[in-house]
């Protein structure tokens, strides 16, 4: 009893005088007032018998030894037999118990911000973060029936039922059993993070300073990149399938991010990537929409460029997401308290319209090419103006003799999985060629897929025309898409792994002595592109 005593009272030294000041005139505290209403017994039973957390361990001291001492709050005292008591007092008799206890109905009846019922409303902050409206003659719809009691050290409100808890959208995926899977995976990135400046040192023993007021920050780094969905001030929908609805797209999307097995923190990054991978796109913050009937805007919309990818798709951007076969059609309205969450049984997503994406290489980007036979060929960037032209720029790739050429690019961000591959060649009508004679002659090359096994072994694909030939022909006059290979697999993954190159392209001029006048000695490379690609089963 007297470590809990002097607990409380260095607390007490830290908090006096932080919020508003209590009533004056009052000669009784909080604590005194709630023990002489006998209507609140129950709650007072509660209170004397949920100890404080701090660092997400239990203290000697109760909440009723806090409403006791300097520190002052609001109280909202919900009357005998409009809670149940004894599943409560059970609860906290265990260590989860009692934490569950503390947040979910203790500290969702006070609050540090005085005030009083009056004609104007009041947001009250209270303990656990959740902030209710004190207005009229209710808080939340609950109604106060002896209000603005003033004590010595705050405010007491008797009320006639407990205010209910709302879940935010963080606690319904980690406490509702219905997304407990996904809970889980998101309570596995979290960390604490110790704030030294913010936390009160009592003194120091051999050096090492004892804090009376140890201050932690919760953060999870998976959700600092997608939404900040516990705070309360913030306010998101959610779409979240049930069990077996996540199970199947998780198994789906971490298939897709396998990486070599050379690799030490392949399983770590394939949790990850999968994790954002599924919310990401999940997730939507209602600052971004401006007509969410007409479309909803995913968390990763500001952080693109948004354009459309040769007419394909457009990422982020889900049209008349509640018309049928829209991802929130049919889906069950869950309200929390800094948002709405929409069950589905399935992710109402294809893979390809979140993570697997189309991936481009365009040719002007030199800095992805790895290597190029300096002696046999230069390149040069070119910018022109074309609605059929990548990005206005293209490669512009010259023959400086008779041999033939290789220049190879860097292909980033590949996912484990099938592709069709990719090369779009220009004509020379989009920009003088060199020599004028090669105006209307066509190109002749080959393509080299490299990557990496799951064993992290290099291998290599000769690509094949759709005739089965081992080269490739442009047309010379069009913007010609060049299918190098179909449903083409990357074993393992190169996500975010900028340092690595497991995947490549070589385009290869490939013209024999005997056909130099019927063929072009300069190339004009557009990009190479990836389009994700399954297989009929």
């Amino acid at each position: 009893m007297t470590a809990a005593l002097t607990a409380c009272s260095d607390w007490d030294d830290h908090y006096e005088g932080k919020g508003d000041s209590a009533s004056t005139g009052a000669t009784t505290t909080l604590w005194e007032q709630l023990k002489a209403n006998e209507q609140l017994s129950d709650f007072c039973e509660v209170l004397e018998n949920t100890k404080v957390y701090r660092m997400h361990k239990k203290t000697p001291v109760s909440y009723a030894d806090m409403l006791q001492g300097g520190q002052s709050f609001t109280v909202l005292a919900p009357v005998n037999g409009q809670f149940d008591k004894a599943a409560l007092l059970e609860q906290v008799q265990t260590v989860s118990g009692d934490s569950i206890v503390e947040k979910s109905f203790v500290q969702n009846h006070l609050s540090r911000t005085l005030a009083s019922l009056k004609e104007d409303s009041v947001r009250m902050l209270m303990l656990n973060g959740k902030r209710l409206n004190l207005a009229g003659t209710s808080v939340e719809g609950v109604v106060i029936s002896s209000p603005n009691n003033h004590a010595r050290n705050g405010v007491l409100h008797v009320v006639d039922n407990a205010v209910n808890y709302h879940r935010n959208l963080y606690e319904t995926l980690c406490d509702n059993p219905e997304f407990s899977v996904i809970g889980d995976n998101i309570r596995r990135f979290n960390k604490e993070i110790f704030d030294d400046d913010a936390s009160i040192v009592s003194g120091y023993v051999e050096g090492v300073p004892i804090y009376i007021d140890s201050v932690v920050y919760e953060t999870n780094p998976l959700l600092n990149n997608i939404g900040l969905l516990r705070e309360e001030d913030s306010t998101y929908l959610v779409v979240a399938p049930t069990t077996e609805g996540w199970t199947k797209a998780y198994n789906e999307a971490a298939s897709h991010f396998v990486f070599e097995q050379k690799n030490t923190k392949r399983d770590s990054l394939q949790q990850i990537y999968t994790m954002r991978a599924l919310l990401e796109d999940a997730v939507f913050n209602m600052t971004d929409q401006l007509s969410l009937q007409d479309s909803a805007v995913s968390v990763p919309y500001l952080r693109t460029t948004h354009k459309y990818l040769k007419g394909k798709h457009v990422y982020n951007v889900f049209q008349k997401p509640f018309d049928e076969g829209g991802i929130f059609h049919g889906a069950e309205v869950v309200p929390c308290s800094n948002g709405t969450l929409y069950k589905t049984k399935e992710w109402p997503f294809t893979p390809e319209q979140t993570y697997f994406k189309e991936i481009y290489v365009e040719g002007e980007t030199t800095w992805l090419i790895t290597e190029y036979d300096k002696d046999k060929c230069v390149y040069k960037d070119i910018q022109v103006k074309g609605d059929s032209i990548s990005e206005g720029k293209f490669l512009r790739i010259t023959s400086t003799g008779a041999k033939d050429w290789n220049v190879t690019f860097k292909v980033s961000n590949t996912l484990s999985g099938k592709y069709d591959f990719y090369a779009v060649v220009l004509p020379k009508s989009v920009y003088p060629p060199t020599d004028p004679t090669e105006l209307e002659l066509p190109c002749k090359f080959k393509a080299t897929i490299n990557y990496l096994g799951l064993d992290g072994k290099e291998n290599k694909y000769n690509c094949k025309s759709v005739e089965g030939a081992a080269y490739f022909e442009s047309d010379a006059f069009k913007t010609d898409t060049i299918l190098l290979a179909k449903d083409f697999e990357l074993p393992v993954c190169n996500y975010q792994q900028d340092d690595v190159i497991n995947v490549s392209v070589k385009i290869s001029r490939f013209v024999k002595e005997r056909e130099f006048d019927y063929y072009a000695r300069e190339l004009y490379l557009d990009c190479i592109y990836l389009i994700p690609s399954k297989s009929e089963e």
